[in-house]
């Protein structure tokens, strides 16, 4: 049996996520081997996505392929990544490769590892703000009522 080229039967539009040290890594598949991706800083300074063999993506690490799309969603899928390829726009809390993924494939740009790293974060900062605000309110019915 002949060997099997990585990624030569996936669909092209799939998800695909690679495990790093620390975080998950999202690109899209293109198709005939390529995968399009936000590159981050470590390989240009602002990032960049950027369209790459699929060896070069997965550097022999575990990959996840998600649930493929039918093949017309799926070429409207690696349209929307072809769209931007060449933006040099990286941000790691608001665009990042896995902001890029879910807007090329649900038309929104976000982030679950980011959100729930700062799920904390936020929580503490609605809980200060809904304690300020109870502390004003009652800070003003103990002003009007000492006039």
């Amino acid at each position: 049996m002949p060997p099997v080229k990585l990624g030569s039967e996936w669909v092209p539009g799939t998800r695909l996520v690679v495990l790093r040290r620390g975080y998950r890594h999202h690109g899209i598949y293109a198709g005939q081997g390529r995968v399009i991706h936000y590159a981050g800083p470590v390989r240009y300074p602002r990032g960049c996505i950027e369209e790459v063999p699929v060896e070069d993506f997965v550097r022999k690490r575990l990959i996840h392929i998600a649930e493929a799309p039918s093949q017309a969603r799926g070429v409207d899928i690696v349209q929307r990544a072809r769209s931007r390829l060449g933006e040099c726009h990286y941000d790691l809390l608001n665009n990042n490769c896995e902001h890029f993924c879910n807007w090329c494939l649900l038309g929104e740009s976000r982030s679950f590892q980011i959100e729930s790293l700062t799920a904390p974060i936020r929580l503490i900062a609605r809980v200060a703000t809904a304690l300020m605000s109870g502390l004003s309110r009652h800070a003003g019915t103990v002003m009007s009522s000492c006039s």
